[in-house]
C-alpha cells in the first residue's frame, strides 16, 4: 500500500482549467448557439416569406405558374414544404450549384409531360410551343394512319381476273395448268424426271413449242405489268 501510494502521489494531476479558458470556452459555446438561433430566425422568416408569395400566387387568378430565383437546396426543402401543405404543384429545374430553381404550378393548370420534359432540358414553353407541338403531333398520327391504310390496300388486293384465264387464248389452258403444277425432285436427275432428259420431239413440233412459249412469257409479263399498274 505504501509503495503504491508513494507511486500514486509521485504522478502528476491532471492539469486544470483556468479562468481564462473557462471564459473562452463559454463564449465559443454562445456564439455557437447565437449563430444557431440566427439561421433558425432566417430560416424562419424564409420560410414566411415563402408564404406570403404562395398565397398571393394562389389569389392571383391570371398566373398559372410561378418561378423563383435560384436557392440552396435548404431553402428549396422549405419551398416544397410550404408548396405542399399549400396543395401547389413544385418542381425543381436546372443544374445544381448554378442555377436550380422552383417552379409552382396551381393544381389546376398542372403541367403536361411535354411541359416538364422542355423545362428540365432549360428550353422555353409557352402556349404557343404547346400547340404547335399538338399541330405537329396530329399531323403525324394522320400520315401514319394513312400510311396505315394504303398497306393494308396493297396486302388486300385481289386481281379482277386469273391471267391464265385472261390469256388461256394465248397459251392454252393445258399449258397453263401445267406452268403452275410443282415439278417434283428426281433422285436421279434433280428436278427433271430421267424419261424427259431425251427430246422426242420434231424440228416442227420444237420450234411451234418455242414460238408458244415466247407467247405465253409475253403474255405473262403483260400480265405482270397491268397488275402492278392497278395496285399503284
Amino acid at each position: 500500500m505504501d509503495l503504491l501510494g508513494s507511486i500514486l502521489n509521485s504522478m502528476d494531476k491532471p492539469p486544470t482549467v483556468s479562468d481564462k479558458q473557462k471564459a473562452l470556452i463559454k463564449k465559443q459555446r454562445e456564439e455557437h448557439e447565437k449563430r444557431q438561433k440566427a439561421e433558425a430566425d432566417r430560416l424562419k422568416k424564409f420560410r414566411e416569406q415563402v408564404e406570403h408569395k404562395i398565397n398571393k400566387f394562389l389569389k392571383d387568378e391570371n398566373l398559372k405558374e410561378y418561378k423563383f430565383a435560384p436557392m440552396e437546396k435548404v431553402y428549396r426543402t422549405i419551398v416544397h414544404d410550404v408548396a405542399e401543405v399549400a396543395s401547389v404543384w413544385a418542381y425543381s429545374f436546372g443544374e445544381e450549384g448554378i442555377d436550380r430553381h422552383i417552379m409552382l404550378f396551381k393544381r389546376e393548370h398542372a403541367p403536361s409531360e411535354d411541359q416538364l420534359n422542355a423545362l428540365r432540358r432549360g428550353e422555353e414553353w409557352n402556349d404557343e410551343i404547346a400547340k404547335q407541338l399538338q399541330i405537329d403531333r396530329e399531323r403525324q398520327a394522320k400520315e401514319d394512319a394513312e400510311y396505315a391504310k394504303s398497306r393494308k390496300r396493297k396486302d388486300n388486293f385481289v386481281p379482277n381476273s386469273n391471267y391464265k384465264d385472261k390469256y388461256e387464248h394465248l397459251i392454252g389452258k393445258e399449258s397453263a395448268l401445267e406452268a403452275a403444277r410443282k415439278t417434283e425432285s428426281s433422285s436421279s436427275y434433280g428436278f427433271v424426271p430421267s424419261e424427259n432428259k431425251k427430246d422426242q420431239r420434231s424440228i416442227e413440233q420444237t420450234l411451234a413449242d418455242i414460238r408458244a412459249k415466247r407467247r405465253r412469257i409475253e403474255a405473262e409479263n403483260q400480265f405482270q405489268t397491268e397488275t402492278k399498274e392497278e395496285a399503284d
